[in-house]
């Protein structure tokens, strides 16, 4: 963990640092008596890591910018081995997306051929992706963090007021006022950080998936109960009308008994698939290369590594880890899904350094008894990616599009989109209000975060039902990377362990880099 760049603390003096760890208390933040008006002083200090484009929007969700209006740059072009197709497949789509949900097909950079609708579709693609603007401060942005000081400058430029860091252990260190932060770094990255905060009894919100590997999401609830702090999962969906809507129609025999539901996602909209690494080229000044690689295995810089980071099996978890936790979470709770006994994968072709273009993956969950519901049936859940859809249901309408969800019950089927959004009932028509809402409401995933910690509760989607969905996401992987076994692994959750093929289960985590630890 040495480095001579930006004087960065030593690994001993790191860790000795984490020996005197003293509890944070949080004090309640109240309002000025009779003038209705949150004093600074009474806001909560965070501290995010990793603030570029997903990061830059989580950070907007908890407080808006002091000053307005200052955008991002962005390089249009990227070198081998990347078609310029892909890039402008990858470009257009990611920010801009139909209201059917998928993404528009264009040759250009610029999105959608009919700019007169742009607006429309940026905002709708906003809506779906969970982005959130906070109107005013729900807590004060303290300091800022990231290892590209460069392609993040807008983002410091917007809060001026923010301690800037390009080194997370280093602000850890000396930021002892910090009260809570976000982690929107690569995937590979979120386990390390995270626990170190959370050992300084900093309260954690992490981006999805929790982890980059199954051992470290135990690893990260274990410690968020040890240390009582309060945490969140960036799994929008899960605060959301729909999801709750779902679980209520679901959980109320409204389709009656369900033992098939069919996930699918059009990502990855990023290049993956058997490609080679790309070359290694010189690291640019104003980039803590050494930083971003974190515990991941030491190898050479490109640009294109750190755009596409998400399909390489050393930092990302592909189109599983990108959209999983915002599919698979509406289904695991409205079901009560345990974990799954058994799990395959197939796949289009892969290399070592990237992760498939398209997979389909099988999982078999156990039949459960549902206090209050009484008997679930076994069911089977069906995932696909890359532009992949399942078989549409007998039920479904011609011309009706199929969704994200789809639940197949032995009295009808229910579809809904990403982050559990507008549940439908198949066919249409049904009037369904007589199904009352019993569960509890929230705010958006950000502000829930925040009034947790004030209040001293959980979170919605606290690291305890985020570690079980990525611990769910994750096995996927696994199924993948053992494919040519050409068997259906069998996992016993109780001990973390493929019964039935023990070379499996050298994939539920990695020897770091040394000098890091979790």
């Amino acid at each position: 963990m040495n480095n001579s760049k930006h004087n960065k603390i030593s690994r001993r003096k790191f860790m000795g640092s984490l020996g005197s760890i003293a509890a944070l208390t949080i004090i309640p933040r109240n309002v000025m008596p009779g003038m209705g008006i949150t004093q600074p002083s009474d806001l909560l200090n965070i501290a995010a890591i990793g603030i570029g484009m997903r990061g830059s929007e989580n950070i907007r969700g908890i407080a808006e910018p002091d000053v307005p209006g200052i955008q991002a740059t962005r390089t249009q072009s990227l070198p081998y081995p990347y078609t310029r197709d892909q890039l402008n497949d990858y470009l257009a789509g990611r920010t801009i997306r139909n209201a059917d949900g998928t993404r528009p097909s264009s040759n250009s950079l610029s999105g959608p051929t009919d700019m007169s609708n742009f607006q429309e579709f940026l905002a709708k693609a906003k809506e779906e992706a969970g982005v959130v603007t906070a109107k005013g401060k729900s807590a004060n942005i303290y300091a800022l963090c990231d290892v590209n000081l460069d392609s993040t400058a807008h983002n410091f430029k917007s809060y001026p007021n923010a301690k800037v860091y390009q080194d997370w252990r280093e602000m850890l260190e000396k930021e002892k006022s910090i009260d809570a932060v976000i982690i929107s770094t690569p995937d590979h990255n979120h386990a390390t950080i995270a626990s170190h905060f959370i050992r300084e009894k900093k309260h954690v919100y992490c981006e999805k998936p929790l982890t980059k590997t199954i051992f470290e999401a135990r690893k990260l609830a274990e410690l968020a109960k040890e240390y009582d702090v309060v945490t969140q999962m960036g799994n929008q969906g899960h605060a959301r009308e729909g999801t709750r809507q779902t679980v209520e129609w679901i959980q109320s025999g409204v389709i009656g008994d369900v033992r098939e539901v069919y996930l699918s996602t059009d990502r990855p909209g990023w290049p993956q698939g058997d490609l080679p690494r790309p070359e290694a080229l010189k690291i640019p000044k104003d980039l803590d290369y050494d930083t971003w690689l974190g515990p991941a295995p030491d190898k050479p810089y490109n640009p294109v590594v750190l755009q596409y980071w998400r399909g390489f099996w050393d930092y990302g978890t592909g189109a599983m880890g990108d959209m999983g936790a915002h599919i698979f979470d509406a289904p695991l709770w409205a079901l009560n899904l345990g974990y799954p006994k058994r799990i395959q994968a197939t796949s289009s072709p892969f290399s070592k350094e990237f992760l498939p273009q398209s997979t389909w993956v099988t999982y078999e969950f156990a039949e459960r008894f549902t206090p209050g519901i009484g008997y679930m049936p076994p069911v089977t859940v069906t995932w696909c990616d890359g532009g992949l859809r399942p078989p549409r249901p007998v039920q479904l309408e011609d011309g009706r599009k199929i969704k994200d969800v789809v639940y197949i019950g032995d009295k009808g089927v229910i579809m809904h989109g990403t982050h559990g959004a507008n549940p439908e009932l198949v066919p249409a028509g049904r009037d369904l209000k007589e199904v009352k809402p019993w569960l509890s409401r929230t705010s958006n995933i950000y502000e829930d975060w925040i009034g947790a910690i004030l209040n001293n509760k959980k979170s919605c989607s606290d690291f305890s039902w985020a570690a079980k969905v990525t611990e769910i996401m994750l096995l996927t992987n696994i199924a993948l990377l053992t494919k040519g076994s050409d068997i259906t692994l069998e996992y016993d959750s109780d001990n973390m362990k493929i019964t039935n093929l023990p070379e499996a289960n050298e994939y539920f985590h990695y020897k770091y880099r040394d000098g890091w630890i979790l």
